[in-house]
């Protein structure tokens, strides 16, 4: 294979970089048998082998049909995995494939899209722009990885026994406390990417934004945080709660986060995958949905940041008045700098990650859990929809909400410090926790 630096990108690099996607995909679900895979488990979230199948279909669409014109690979998988046709509900009742004609489709879509990878030079402009860079297939990489996060939100929900994985990386201890408030002041910041290399549309293009001055916790709300809320009967005191959010807690019967389970000695006990604790005081809450994260804000006297507001906390760097690409600077995410990569399957103690603060001293904010903002999921001035609307611009509009900074369950490279991520308020199967912020 030749490098094709001419081209504009490496062909090698990317022929190593989908393989290392695709051996976390096989990895993640290799411990579960075909008839856990087949199952809905819950209504909101696919059958396993549907996203495995659809994350064929996408690498197929892109990579061997829109790049060289490729006939189907398998007629029937066409429409199958394709998301558009297959609303959720309905896809437990398709004819899903067995595990071998699966992995069979997998690997002869792998192949196809390496030969293309191969030999593919730009044949039109729109060609040139999908190829610059790598783009399209870094497109398809991180679609992947998105996926392999819906996975595991569909292992968190499974039935006993619980989703027990293949490898387990451990978490640092908290390196000490990190309590109270950071003001942030008054004034612009360039939001949204622009350091180069790939980034969703909805990511672009980077915009000056004038943000009033405001105060932002240092940490993510704590289990300990939240379950004073708990206790103090924030479920059930309306004054806290929209009037869509108290309609969803009523009709839903919540009294806690999606994963806390009321013990024998009543306390509460946390469910993280396979693991069962009591609960872990000083690590972030997690599976709230915004209803839940709103009403909690309210409790402690504060609310939701904007997701402008979350953005400068986490970029902005007083002392060069740019903004960074992390918190922490522009040096990608290692270990040090946030509990990300899926492998530790639950978040990190609070405190845990001094190196992945921001400049202005705010903690954890890429990791752990994704944070919900005040913000409707909406398109920055000037958004062009690229290289496909269906990714974000059919979903703009006040239905969702946008949440920020991924979660242990996110992939490095998707955890770009002005990644934007969104969903239904109602939601709770994300990994899904918040901070708080207050006006000055």
């Amino acid at each position: 294979m030749t490098n094709g630096a001419a081209n504009g990108f490496d062909r090698q690099a990317i022929a190593r970089r989908l393989a290392d996607v695709r051996r976390r995909t096989r990895q993640l679900v290799s411990v579960l048998d075909w008839p856990r895979l087949r199952r809905q488990h819950i209504p909101i979230l696919s059958p396993m082998v549907w996203d495995l199948g659809h994350i064929g279909h996408f690498e197929e669409s892109w990579l061997c049909r829109r790049l060289a014109g490729a006939p189907p690979i398998h007629d029937g998988f066409e429409r199958m995995f394709d998301p558009q046709i297959n609303p959720r509900p309905s896809r437990e009742a398709l004819p899903l494939p067995e595990r071998a004609a699966l992995d069979d489709y997998l690997a002869r879509v792998r192949a196809a899209s390496l030969a293309v990878l191969e030999r593919i030079e730009p044949a039109t402009p729109a060609d040139t722009e999908l190829l610059a860079g790598g783009l399209v297939y870094e497109l398809v990489a991180e679609h992947e990885e998105q996926h392999q996060e819906t996975l595991l939100q569909a292992m968190q929900v499974l039935e006993a026994p619980g989703y027990e994985p293949a490898e387990r990386r451990p978490t640092p201890s908290a390196a000490g406390e990190v309590t109270g408030m950071v003001e942030v002041p008054a004034g612009p910041f360039r939001m949204g990417w622009g350091g180069g290399g790939f980034a969703y549309d909805n990511e672009l293009p980077q915009h000056r934004v004038d943000v009033a001055a405001f105060a932002i916790d240092r940490a993510p709300v704590s289990c300990a945080d939240y379950r004073e809320f708990v206790d103090a009967g924030g479920y059930r005191d309306r004054e806290l709660w929209s009037e869509a959010g108290w309609a969803w807690c009523r009709e839903r019967g919540a009294e806690a986060p999606r994963n806390w389970r009321r013990a024998d000695d009543g306390g509460w006990r946390v469910r993280y995958m396979d693991s069962e604790l009591p609960l872990p005081e000083n690590r972030p809450v997690a599976h709230v949905s915004y209803w839940e994260a709103e009403a909690y804000a309210r409790f402690a006297g504060k609310r939701l940041p904007t997701e402008a507001e979350w953005e400068k906390a986490a970029l902005w760097d007083p002392a060069t008045g740019g903004s960074r690409r992390w918190p922490w600077g522009d040096d990608p995410p290692g270990p040090e700098h946030a509990n990300l990569d899926q492998l530790t399957f639950a978040p990190a103690e609070i405190g845990a990650y001094p190196a992945g603060a921001s400049a202005l001293g705010v903690h954890q904010m890429v990791g752990d859990v994704w944070e919900w903002t005040a913000s409707d999921f909406a398109a920055y001035p000037g958004f062009r929809a690229f290289p496909y609307p269906e990714y974000s611009q059919i979903f703009f509009g006040d239905e969702y909400k946008v949440l920020r900074g991924g979660s242990w369950a996110t992939r490095p490279a998707v955890a770009r410090g002005t990644f934007r991520n969104w969903d239904f308020p109602i939601r709770r199967q994300i990994f899904a926790g918040l901070r708080c912020a207050r006006s000055l």
